[in-house]
This record gives C-alpha cells, structure tokens and sequence, in this order.
C-alpha cells in the first residue's frame, strides 16, 4: 500500500511537470503523457525510471544527426586523449603510415559485410571475431588506373586533414567525443545501420535490400539474411516488416517525433528508415512524421516546430561518404548544432552526432563479439548538449542501442531488442545534469546555415553500399 501511495504520488508529480510547459510542436508532449489514456501507457517501472533519471525535466528533446561512411580513426586521427592511431598494419605484417585523403574524394572503399570480413582477419570460428584488424589492404577501391587514379599508395589506410575536420575537434572539444562507438551491425550497410538506430535490430537482414530499401518495392525488393554463426546468405526476406520501433514506443506515449530525409523521385522514401517499416509507411505516421528534405529540420527549429525526438539524416554533398566530391558535411553538422544552440530548444536538448558505418577506412580498435550481428567496427560520436561534459573522451563502450536507451531513459519508454537492453547508456559519463546550463558558443564552419537552406535539391542516394 505504502509503494502504491508513492508510485501515485510519483505520476502525479511526473504529470505536473508535463503540465507547467514541457510540451512541444503538433500537440506532442515532450514527456511522457500522464494524463488519461496516457497515464494507462506507462508502467510503475517506466514512471519510477522517469523520476530517478536526473535528466527528467532537462531534456525535452533528442536530436540524432546521422552521418556517413567514416571510421573514428580517419575522422579524429590525433584529438587529444582520444585512442587512435598514426600507422596500421597490412596481412603481410607490413607497418604502414597513415596519409592525409581529404572528404571531396571521388572514389568510395568497399564496406560490406566481405569487407568488414576481410579488414577484420579475424581469427575465431565465428567469421569477423577475435580481429586482428591487419586486413584493410584486402578492401576493393574504386580509385585506381589512369582516369581515377588513387592519391596515396594505400587508401584504405587515411585520415581525413585537421583543416578539413575543424568544425568536428571543436564540437569535441566544447562538449563530448566517445572514442568507444562500435556499430550494433557488423556489415558496414547504411540500410541495416538505420534499422538499427530505429528499432535495435535489423530483422536478421545483411547488406543491402535488391531494389528500393522497403514496402514500395513489393514482394521482389528482398534482402539476404545471416544465420546465428554468420552464414551469409542464410536465406531471404522481403524487405517490408512489422518490428516495434522507436517511433512506435514514442506513439504510444505522447512523445512527438519526426525523420528527416532526402525524397526522391520514383521511390520518394529510400532514405528513410521508416520505408522498410509496414506499419508506419501504410500508416498515418508516413504522412505526419517523415519529412523532407533535411534542411527541413533548420526551418522547423526557427519555426519552433522542433519534435521532441528528431532523427535527421543528410543528402548526398552534405554526407561526408566518400565519393560525393563535396566536403560539406562538417560544416551541415555544424549548421544543426548552431540552430538549436542559438534558439529556444538549446537548454532542453541533447544532440548525438554519429557516423552509420566505417566506410571502409583503417580502424585499430577490434570490435567485441555480441551476436550473430555485431559488433561493427568503432565510429565516431558527439555528444552536444547544455549538460554535457566540456573537453570529455568518452571511453565507455557504446553502440547504436546506447543512443536508443537514452532516449527511451529519458522518455520513460521500454527495450526494443538486444542492442538496446545490453548497451550502456551515455547518461552516466557524458553529462552532468547537476550543473546549471552551459551557454551556447557557436561553432565555427565554412559554411552556415543559409548556404543549406539555399543548397539545390540533391536526388543522389548517400551510400548504396
């Protein structure tokens, strides 16, 4: 009776908070609703969660800006306190050091699951375990001959230049960089990677689907599947299937979200994550939460139409992928930060920065084994935000799933799948919630906001591969 009186007076309090203004754009509040039906939603175990979380009332709104295609070494080679490398080592044991390959690049490095399978020349019974990370030399590039050629000897074996990367150091510096990110997917794929950062799993798919990423390509758009030991392929999907998602827990709280992605002509939501998702793409959230094009999400946040779970993903120039010949993406990055830091959402946000999956790029940190499906290889992650931490490397371990526990920590929602469960959350050791709100300090970049929101349309998909 005396924990029933608590956990009551617990929701009442929690519904409190909900009413004195933490709401947000469309009607979505940005806390758990606890009123009515809402209430009905939410567990004892959820509302306890809420209450004992220190970010409850501080942050209202999530924002996961996903990049391209980069390994940490060749995105943050040299950040102080920062694990990385200046040289990696090839099959023949030969010691090679890593040269300075710029983001405006026009040639891409293979990163399927073969790739990672040989970069990684691992030495357990399971395929991509116990990694010696010596066999990058074996990854196909698309540089090379007398039209394209390659620029350095090894290519695989780079890092991008300091000058180019400015915006990302200073991000780092003012706030958090984990130098501990691993992918929650083995394979390198962009399309089981957004699964992955929409419901913590993937459907045991591997690679990439045959036509159009999702339910618009019917029964024939089929993705191969991996077995418990990693057999590739294991067998076949269609790729248009019904898992729960972050959205969906989202939905049923009263939690506001949206997606934001290039669309294209023909197959308007190949880029979006939520294409592959039965429900939501037959569903009325197809039409209320997915938007279109990224720079949408700089409108919204002037507009003060921000939702309180945001996930925004680039177009091709702005991605920082290899190949796109552009190196805009550090400065897309920056335009983001700059437009939450400088408005109303800035003392009531946390923005995660990731990059989806190594590109192929040398790497010295082996992935653990978790799964059938993971670990990947280690990506970069900022971490933004009034209360982060200022000048942090990270060095927990984190995956995709720790950017989904926090949300759902911080929403008082439950786990999605495995990733999620068993990954640490970044609460603990990126911020402090006790300390009072940072003041924003812009960060510095060739490019501001103006020039993203006069940027042409670009149909180009970011990474087929």
């Amino acid at each position: 009776m005396h924990r029933m009186m608590n956990l009551r007076v617990a929701l009442a309090v929690l519904a409190a908070t909900v009413a004195l203004g933490a709401c947000s754009a469309n009607g979505g509040s940005s806390v758990p609703n606890l009123s009515g039906a809402g209430a009905a939603r939410l567990s004892g175990a959820q509302a306890r969660r809420i209450l004992s979380d220190p970010s409850h009332g501080k942050i209202q709104h999530v924002v996961i800006v996903v990049q391209e295609n980069r390994s940490f070494n060749n995105l943050f080679k040299g950040f102080p306190g920062a694990t990385t490398s200046r040289f990696g080592y090839d099959t023949r044991g030969r010691r090679i050091k890593l040269k300075p390959v710029p983001l405006e690049v026009r040639w891409d490095i293979d990163h399927s699951s073969g790739a990672f399978f040989a970069a990684c020349n691992g030495t357990g019974s399971i395929p991509g375990t116990n990694c010696r990370m010596n066999g990058f030399n074996r990854e196909g590039t698309t540089c090379g001959g007398p039209y394209n050629p390659c620029p350095v000897k090894h290519p695989q074996y780079s890092y991008v230049p300091p000058a180019e990367t400015a915006p990302y150091f200073a991000m780092g510096k003012q706030y958090v960089l984990a130098d501990q990110m691993y992918a929650s997917n083995f394979d390198a794929s962009s399309f089981i990677s957004h699964q992955y950062i929409i419901s913590a799993q993937a459907e045991s798919g591997v690679n990439y689907p045959f036509g159009p990423w999702g339910c618009p390509g019917g029964s024939s758009d089929q993705i191969t599947t991996v077995g418990p030991q990693r057999q590739i392929p294991y067998g076949y999907k269609t790729v248009c299937w019904d898992p729960t998602t972050l959205g969906d827990e989202l939905d049923a709280a009263g939690v506001s979200w949206a997606y934001y992605a290039t669309s294209y002509s023909g197959y308007p939501g190949l880029w979006s994550a939520y294409q592959a998702i039965k429900h939501i793409y037959y569903g009325p959230d197809w039409k209320n939460d997915i938007r279109s094009q990224p720079s949408q999400v700089l409108i919204d946040i002037s507009k003060g139409k921000l939702r309180s779970v945001s996930w925004v993903t680039p177009t091709w120039p702005n991605s920082d992928h290899a190949g796109s010949g552009s190196n805009t993406g550090p400065s897309w990055v920056a335009s983001i930060v700059n437009a939450i830091g400088e408005s109303k959402y800035w003392k009531t946000t946390a923005i995660f920065v990731f990059w989806d999956d190594y590109g192929g790029w040398y790497d010295s940190q082996p992935p653990a084994y978790a799964d059938y499906d993971g670990l990947g290889f280690r990506l970069p992650m900022l971490i933004i935000s009034p209360y982060a931490e200022q000048n942090h490397v990270s060095h927990i371990h984190y995956e995709h799933g720790s950017i989904l526990k926090f949300v759902e920590d911080v929403f008082g929602l439950g786990r999605l799948a495995a990733a999620d469960t068993r990954a640490n959350s970044p609460a603990k050791d990126c911020f402090d919630f006790y300390q009072p709100a940072r003041k924003f300090v812009p960060i510095k970049s060739p490019y501001d906001r103006a020039y993203f929101l006069r940027q042409p349309p670009d149909f180009h998909v970011p990474d087929e591969q």
